[in-house]
């Protein structure tokens, strides 16, 4: 793009979405002036670059686009309404003409919008929807881009949560027939690429350009491929009839999606997907990742996303800033502790930097210690490490049977945890300043593996509960003074 390119302005619709989500960054880091249309400004707060414009919005109010398209060169358009009940295709089409008139009214020169593959066979009502939203946009607006992608594999994606919480959670499975589908995964790093070139394409073109990973496979394929990469081994029983209805209540009990979302889902998972026009490779050489590479980013994805999250940003955990709750962060459960108290920053972390060893968890103490002889039992290094000096800390330091994984003094300390268990597990705490005296911030998070793992969190959750609640309460306890270490802390200040 030329520096005067640069300088027009890009509206996504749908910025909240996952593949919104995902362009926004992408589109910043071209140098693009990016506009996000959001029906909740609000929502999108902090949650992008401070150089892009967060506008209000709803395609469902035409009156509403006006000022949000003005001085817009490119729209994308990525809104879905497969959550807004038996009606969504009715809400896809309103909005998609909403959209499209306003654009054409405000001079946008060209719309690129996200559908679905689908062929020639009968289409569910939701890719029959998301062709007939590109249909309506090239017919009604600007010249339209549509890019009709596969199924997108990306941590966080419908796809490829759907196929983690039915591996995770079922050691035998009963496959319905759709799981024979042919698909041809897509990764979300790919989709992105070529939604931002998309904007190189002449002004005047519009087109329908099918994009898809280098590999056909079904989804029962794409379930082994995840166990084998996670270490699961999973039993797949084949029966040839599950109607949509019964496939989407069971998808609701062993999976996050909600049911009446489920049999949408499901009822399109009879359909192919798979590209049978390779012309978007020849307008544009995107280096595809195959399916084996995208799983295995998409796990180092949330590992990343893991070690870069401050756990006190409640609209990341999509939970409210509270003294105690609880959420996910993908297939991690979370469990979140949250305290205000008097002492400085520096005071309430020292009794943080001092935890373990021979100063205990400042809350049943001798529960860890049995913790960590089950732990020897089990082959595991057990307590018996202990710290290596009582105060100081660096990264990489063994304490009990944690490892520092990341320590700033005076704000941070990441363990992670080293015991045997079913799963992965850290624990972190952080401190902040806050209106007369700091905030403490405490999260426990466990990434389990298989049904073992969800077993193990839910069986011990009260048991966490009480302890996790106590370890705060003890550091505050420290860090106003209130405790045997009144002198070691004011030594340390």
């Amino acid at each position: 793009m030329t520096q005067e390119e640069n300088k027009r302005v890009v509206l996504v619709a749908g910025a909240s979405g996952y593949v919104g989500g995902n362009l926004v960054p992408a589109l910043e880091k071209k140098g693009v002036r990016v506009r996000c249309l959001a029906r909740t400004p609000g929502d999108l707060a902090d949650r992008f670059s401070t150089s892009t414009e967060i506008v209000h919005g709803d395609v469902l109010h035409a009156e509403s686009l006006f000022a949000a398209l003005e001085g817009v060169h490119t729209a994308y358009y990525l809104v879905h309404s497969m959550d807004s009940g038996d009606g969504f295709e009715g809400h896809d089409r309103t909005g998609a003409r909403n959209f499209a008139r306003a654009a054409r009214q405000r001079g946008v020169r060209r719309v690129i919008y996200l559908g679905g593959l689908g062929g020639d066979e009968r289409l569910s009502p939701h890719l029959a929807s998301r062709l007939e939203v590109g249909a309506i946009l090239a017919a009604e607006g600007p010249p339209t881009l549509e890019f009709r992608a596969s199924i997108i594999i990306g941590s966080g994606s419908l796809s490829f949560e759907l196929i983690r919480h039915l591996v995770n959670r079922l050691p035998v499975m009963i496959t319905p027939r759709w799981v024979r589908t042919r698909a041809q995964p897509i990764f979300i790093d790919d989709v992105v690429t070529y939604l931002v070139l998309g904007l190189d394409l002449e002004e005047d073109e519009g087109a329908v350009l099918q994009i898809g990973g280098p590999r056909r496979l079904s989804y029962g394929q794409l379930m082994r491929e995840y166990a084998r990469q996670v270490g699961l081994r999973r039993l797949m029983i084949p029966v040839p009839l599950l109607s949509p209805r019964i496939s989407g209540l069971w998808l609701g009990l062993v999976t996050p999606l909600h049911a009446r979302t489920g049999r949408k889902l499901v009822d399109s998972l009879r359909n192919e997907t798979i590209v049978r026009d390779n012309s978007a490779l020849e307008r544009f050489p995107v280096r595809r990742l195959g399916v084996s590479h995208a799983i295995a980013a998409a796990l180092r994805e949330e590992d990343s996303a893991v070690a870069r999250t401050r756990w006190s940003d409640p609209a990341f955990l999509n939970v409210r800033a509270a003294r105690c709750s609880g959420g996910r962060l993908g297939a991690r459960l979370i469990d979140r502790q949250q305290a205000r108290t008097a002492a400085s920053p520096s005071r309430a972390f020292a009794p943080i930097q001092r935890i373990g060893g021979d100063r205990g968890w400042y809350c049943a103490t001798w529960l860890w210690r049995l913790r960590g002889w089950i732990d020897l039992m089990l082959g595991g290094v057990g307590m018996r490490r202990g710290r290596p000096h009582a105060v100081e800390l660096n990264s990489g330091q063994p304490l009990d049977f944690w490892r520092v994984e990341d320590f700033e003094p005076g704000r941070l300390l990441r363990l992670r945890a080293e015991m045997k268990l079913p799963g992965r597990a850290w624990l972190q705490f952080e401190v902040g300043p806050a209106s007369e005296g700091s905030r403490i911030t405490q999260t426990a998070i466990f990434d389990p593996r298989g049904l073992g793992g969800l077993l193990y969190w839910y069986a011990l959750y009260p048991v966490h509960w009480v302890i996790f609640r106590g370890m705060l309460r003890g550091i505050v306890d420290r860090a106003e003074g209130r405790s045997a270490d009144r002198a070691a802390l004011a030594a340390s200040s």
